[in-house]
């Protein structure tokens, strides 16, 4: 794991590197409302992957003097923005700048990463959302090509709804799984091991570079 200060519009943002040898990609998670690059699911998850042979990017999408008004929280255009500008530092490096990209989002964070994702087709490869609420993207979901994985609770209610509607304006490659007996936070006994598998698979399939 690296310590990383990932380069965006207004300066620098706090990040968590990690790439296992011979990565078949790289996964920048893009994390929801009130949460950070910290947060103990996404970290979780991202374990799950590194332990599959994928690289991970965990990074903070907001500044400390940004995250302090809500509002910000919100800004789907601006945790998008945040993300493109992720993409175009991770192009950028050396090490890792030619490596196949994914995104992960969760909760408005999946908004973000489908924005960043119609905006970046070229280099998104894969999105996959856990309890996120895709509909927040709007009139950029028919925009997006990278195959999309809608991740939700069953016992997530309101947002399923929100996600079925969402997903019937993906235009790309899609999938909507529902976990059953999760709610919002994905916190009952295994629910949170089965989305970093579903997860796992998805991305692997869309990143792994034929043969």
């Amino acid at each position: 794991m690296m310590q990383e200060q990932v380069h965006v519009g207004p300066g620098r943002l706090p990040g968590e590197l990690a790439v296992p040898e011979r990565a078949a990609g790289l996964v920048l998670f893009a994390h929801g409302s009130g949460s950070s690059r910290l947060s103990p699911r996404n970290v979780f998850v991202a374990q799950q992957l590194q332990a599959r042979g994928l690289g991970t990017l965990l990074f903070d999408l907001l500044t400390e003097g940004e995250a302090r008004n809500r509002v910000n929280v919100f800004q789907i255009e601006l945790l998008g923005q945040r993300l493109v500008e992720a993409i175009a530092w991770v192009r950028e490096r050396g090490d890792i700048g030619a490596m196949r990209i994914g995104l992960f989002g969760a909760s408005t964070g999946a908004a973000g990463a489908l924005l960043a994702a119609a905006q970046r087709p070229g280099d998104v490869l894969a999105v996959v959302s856990r309890g996120g609420r895709p509909d927040l993207a709007g009139a950029a979901l028919p925009r997006v090509r990278a195959p999309t994985l809608l991740l939700v609770g069953g016992a997530d209610t309101e947002v399923l709804g929100l996600n079925r509607q969402a997903f019937e304006h993906l235009a790309c490659e899609k999938r909507l799984d529902i976990v059953p007996g999760a709610t919002h936070l994905f916190e009952e006994a295994g629910t949170l091991e089965r989305v970093a598998e579903l997860a796992g698979d998805w991305l692997l399939q869309h990143l792994q570079p034929a043969g």
